[in-house]
């Protein structure tokens, strides 16, 4: 591991407030690996072995079942993945692939679980890290279940307009693919709800999405704090799907 790369992990809510010499403790026993693109690195249903932060790059969470597939999250520097499955020593419920080159730091899980009875102030940090992780699932469950297509995808794209700073336009910050697996969608009922957003407000360029009225698309996304966020203290874990 670089040495320059510490101060970055050590930024992260789930590691900020743990004793210094704890987290030292932890990261020796951490190593770094690089990922080529498109590799499958763990698989849902393998034994949770290590808590994994992402340096560079970005990995697509995601979950199989009966020959379909689906996005659950895209995940970016700086940031961690599954932390519940190590606390728990239990198995991973999603599988997790690289979409680019990606360099990870790699965490054993027994060490987590070891240093959680350890550290107070680590273990208070784990338990709002998860407790935002189950906040962020049932928000995400309350717009499947309570949106249709279109007001799923204009609350995401008036999300990432938000976070993009408002301005006139920005980029998606991930495919359009992935995008429609995570909102519960194929492709193409994407593609053709985003031509019809055209008249609620917003242009697709490609990867640029333009907000021609943005009145009409928050009328449309119907903003609701209970739903889209966020929360008082963000968990900023760095994905590129909303996080709430």
């Amino acid at each position: 591991m670089r040495p320059e790369e510490l101060p970055e992990i050590r930024h992260l809510h789930l590691f900020r407030d743990m004793t210094q010499a704890n987290f030292e403790s932890l990261m020796a026993s951490s190593y770094a690996q690089n990922f080529p693109q498109g590799l499958e690195m763990i698989r849902q249903g393998d034994p949770a072995d290590f808590l994994h932060i992402v340096l560079e790059g970005s990995v697509e969470l995601f979950s199989q079942w009966s020959g379909r597939e689906c996005t659950m999250a895209v995940v970016r520097p700086v940031s961690t993945f599954i932390l519940a499955a190590c606390i728990r020593d239990a198995p991973y419920l999603m599988s997790a692939r690289t979409l680019e080159r990606t360099r990870i730091i790699l965490v054993p899980a027994s060490d987590i679980r070891a240093m959680f009875r350890r550290d107070t102030e680590f273990a208070v940090s784990v338990i709002n890290e998860l407790a935002a992780c189950y906040r962020s699932v049932v928000r995400n469950a309350k717009t499947l279940k309570l949106r249709n297509s279109r007001e799923r995808v204009a609350s995401y794209l008036l999300r990432q307009w938000m976070l993009a700073g408002g301005g006139a336009s920005y980029i998606l910050p991930i495919e359009k693919r992935l995008l429609a697996s995570y909102l519960g969608m194929t492709p193409e009922n994407l593609s053709r709800t985003l031509r019809l957003l055209e008249a609620d407000g917003v242009k697709i360029n490609g990867a640029r999405v333009i907000i021609t009225d943005h009145e009409k698309l928050t009328a449309l996304a119907k903003p609701d704090r209970l739903i889209d966020g966020p929360d008082t203290i963000a968990n900023g874990n760095g994905s590129g799907l909303p996080v709430t």
